[in-house]
């Protein structure tokens, strides 16, 4: 069997995807005319043509654009559905998936409508897939820590569909120390917590997350490389990595795949998988991101093996259902 192939056949878990990122062209004009929204494209080519990003900053004013047209639970549930339906397709097993409440209410649409729509879809996915799942709660760094407390009061009423919460949006100038409190109050009403760090924000920002906020996982830590004691620190305490290759070449983190860390951080042991981050602005869903990875960086079939073992390692699943999935790779 030729790599690609057994990356193909492989199971997988993603856990690091914004389900506001899997919003296709296609579905943003299906939701604008359903609902009435002016979107700022005249067809689907002019969509593709504004995915041209030149930094997190650039692609997060489309996002946010984009992210106007969910109004109903029904559009919620469309959105997440037609996600599931790409995890049977590139056979992921078990998902973990991002959503950004504040994205929505502070737009007028309430918390219920949000979650209830990603729940419901997930809940089918479980039951007509099999697909297992857990639902991380973001806060936007951008917007004040006030801002967040009301979204995770919100949360705390949600408590059985919503597992942890998260920290994501414009990195730099919004370190994780900002969200100290924040998170100390989500930790004691027993959300688990992870971060976006070192993706654009230095190993510093890493330290802080580590360090300040208790986060089980860095989301992207491509920085890392950059600081010796925070790699020896990852790499003891396996701190996991939830790498986004096609994601960071979008965004200009590295200028090509040839460039990306992702080699490097296995070679330091450090625990580091593959995921897709917002696959509809970035151009590739999970299969894609292994398959152009593997390529740019010759990795080798045992390589590939690390990435999947790892990222079921670094799942919230039982220990037991990761052995089940890890047995099978």
């Amino acid at each position: 069997m030729n790599i690609t192939e057994f990356i193909k056949k492989s199971p997988k878990a993603e856990l690091h995807l914004h389900i506001e990122g899997t919003l296709e062209p296609e579905q943003m004009f299906l939701f604008a005319n359903r609902n009435k929204i002016k979107i700022p494209f005249k067809n689907i080519e002019d969509v593709k043509k504004a995915y041209n990003f030149s930094d997190l900053d650039s692609f997060l004013k489309i996002y946010y654009e984009g992210a106007k047209v969910l109004i109903n639970e029904k559009d919620f549930f469309d959105l997440t559905w037609a996600y599931a339906k790409k995890c049977k397709e590139d056979n992921i097993v078990h998902t973990e998936i991002f959503f950004d409440p504040q994205t929505h209410t502070e737009r007028g649409i309430s918390f219920d409508v949000v979650i209830n729509g990603i729940h419901k879809a997930m809940q089918k996915a479980e039951k007509e897939f099999g697909l297992s799942f857990k639902i991380i709660m973001c806060f936007l760094r951008h917007l004040d820590e006030d801002s967040g407390f009301k979204v995770l009061n919100k949360a705390i009423l949600h408590k059985d569909k919503i597992y942890g919460v998260g920290l994501d949006s414009s990195e730099l100038g919004h370190p994780p120390s900002k969200f100290e409190k924040l998170f100390k109050k989500a930790i004691e009403n027993n959300f688990i917590t992870v971060a976006h760090a070192g993706e654009e924000g230095p190993p510093e920002y890493i330290w802080e997350a580590l360090n300040l906020l208790n986060v089980k996982r860095i989301d992207h830590g491509v920085q890392c490389l950059k600081d010796e004691k925070l790699i020896e620190k990852l790499s003891k305490n396996k701190i996991p990595l939830t790498v986004c290759p096609l994601s960071n070449i979008k965004l200009r983190v590295f200028d090509n795949l040839k460039d990306h860390s992702l080699k490097k951080m296995l070679d330091k042991k450090l625990i580091a998988m593959v995921n897709s981050d917002d696959p509809a602005y970035f151009g590739g869903y999970l299969n894609q991101n292994l398959i152009e990875t593997q390529e740019a960086l010759n990795l080798t079939i045992d390589d590939i093996k690390t990435l999947l073992i790892n990222s079921f390692k670094s799942s919230f699943l039982n220990e037991e259902k990761k052995k089940e999935w890890i047995n099978k790779i």
